[in-house]
């Protein structure tokens, strides 16, 4: 889905904004200068789970809506019109596969196979559009897509006009948020961990063309680079969201979370109530990000799959240069709740002790024991 350009907006406006920081004289840059393509967007997730009739009766109730429902694939869709936004299919264990981004046109899918050594392939039997399948230095499948089915847009969640200030828009009349799910609109973004991150960022940098928003340091270490960034899609000087991807340095080669957006802090956080009465689990929210500044709600699926609610983010055109902030728990949000360890992922467990113990032998990992005992102190910082 395409972000209208902002009309009058100066190829400046939004310098120094975003952080308190830029870089440093001879630090990493945020983009290439010679990438392969320039992606779109995120097309869709792939998701692998057993039970795809619980997976749609939660997709349902976080508001995402049935696009196609086969024996064994569900695909989900938003409100906005365009591709599917997450593709679940049956699988032995709930998993993520990868992610799917969009080509701006199919000459990209050529360009990218010869890079990669690759082939172009159909979508699906039936189906239109191609695709290509690459893995990135994390281990994840990526894929690139070009042409493929586009849905029409639904009906939507309508905003509700709020008296502000001197601005009254409504009278004699009073606000009622319905008590339903937060209609998705549009996949907005997905987290990695890698503990190959600078070999992963410097791949989708150099591949597919994307730019950092926001680069996040751990305190005291610098001058050892960034443990976690924040990638937007390359769009020129149209408007693209502050993160289209994020990656972080850690022991675990996996999903953190994704995230979708929804219409507005009432949509979401009478949502948050719909889910919550139904028996779902809130992760962290509802509060204000710092990079990116989106309204936030996170919530578990039940396969405790993380996923996120978003409103109000912001929007960056290709001007926009990489801010530089040193990572900590109380800085990943501007107002809400204290951060849970849940959401951090720092809560021991078997499982993460075995990541830990094989990212510190691993040899081609980038987590020292001296970089992890400085991202446990920013986590609880």
């Amino acid at each position: 889905m395409e972000i209208p350009a902002l009309a009058g907006t100066p190829p400046s406006a939004h310098s120094d904004l975003h952080s308190e920081q830029g870089a440093l004289r001879g630090e990493r840059p945020g983009r290439s200068r010679s990438p392969v393509i320039k992606v779109r967007d995120l097309a869709w997730l792939v998701f692998e789970k057993p039970d795809l009739d619980r997976a749609e009766t939660f997709a349902r109730d976080f508001g995402l809506t049935v696009g196609v429902r086969t024996a064994d694939e569900l695909r989900l869709r938003g409100t906005f019109a365009g591709t599917d936004a997450v593709v679940i299919r049956r699988g032995p264990a709930s998993r993520f596969v990868g992610p799917v981004f969009r080509a701006a046109d199919r000459a990209d899918l050529d360009r990218l196979a010869r890079h990669a050594g690759a082939r172009v392939r159909p979508v699906g039997p039936g189906r239109a559009g191609a695709v290509v399948g690459l893995v990135d230095p994390t281990g994840f499948p990526v894929g690139v897509v070009h042409g493929a089915d586009s849905h029409p847009a639904l009906p939507e969640q309508v905003a509700l006009p709020l008296n502000t200030g001197t601005a009254k828009r409504r009278l004699n009349a009073t606000q009622r948020p319905a008590r339903e799910p937060a209609r998705v609109q549009r996949l907005g973004h997905v987290v990695l961990e890698t503990p190959r991150f600078g070999a992963a960022l410097d791949w989708y940098l150099d591949t597919l063309g994307m730019i950092v928003s926001d680069f996040l340091f751990l305190p005291g270490q610098r001058g050892l680079g960034p443990t976690m960034a924040f990638l937007r899609c390359d769009r020129g000087a149209a408007p693209a969201d502050h993160h289209t991807l994020a990656m972080h340095l850690g022991p675990g080669s996996g999903y953190v979370h994704s995230a979708y957006q929804v219409t507005d802090l009432d949509a979401l956080a009478a949502g948050g109530e719909y889910l919550r009465e139904r028996g779902y689990r809130r992760t962290w929210g509802i509060g204000r990000h710092i990079q990116g500044s989106q309204l936030f709600d996170y919530w578990r699926d039940p396969e405790r799959l993380m996923v996120e609610h978003f409103a109000d983010g912001d929007l960056f055109d290709a001007s926009v240069e990489p801010g530089w902030a040193p990572l900590s728990a109380s800085g990943l949000a501007q107002w809400g709740p204290p951060v849970t360890r849940d959401f951090l992922g720092t809560t021991p467990s078997p499982a993460r002790l075995r990541e830990l113990t094989a990212a510190l032998r691993a040899e081609d990992t980038e987590l020292t024991a001296a970089r992890l005992l400085a991202l446990m102190k920013a986590m609880s910082s």
